[in-house]
């Protein structure tokens, strides 16, 4: 028996690297690089790999601008 599909999940269009950038304000060249898993990158930016396709989520992005939001 196969499991359903949840359908009521809402679902959000996935953005392209460079889309992503344009909405965080950085390069794609800086999305790149927080997305290799080197030892001192602390950056740490959630993504969606798609065969070769990297894909961001809205939810992500707007997330980790919380996480990194400062007030000084």
């Amino acid at each position: 028996m196969s499991t359903p599909i949840n359908t009521k999940r809402q679902t959000q269009p996935l953005l392209t690297t460079v889309e992503a950038a344009e909405f965080l304000s950085v390069t794609p060249q800086t999305l790149r690089t927080w997305r290799r898993p080197a030892r001192d990158n602390r950056v740490r930016l959630p993504f969606v790999r798609l065969g070769r396709a990297v894909r961001y989520r809205m939810a992500d992005l707007e997330a980790f601008l919380d996480d990194n939001r400062t007030t000084e």
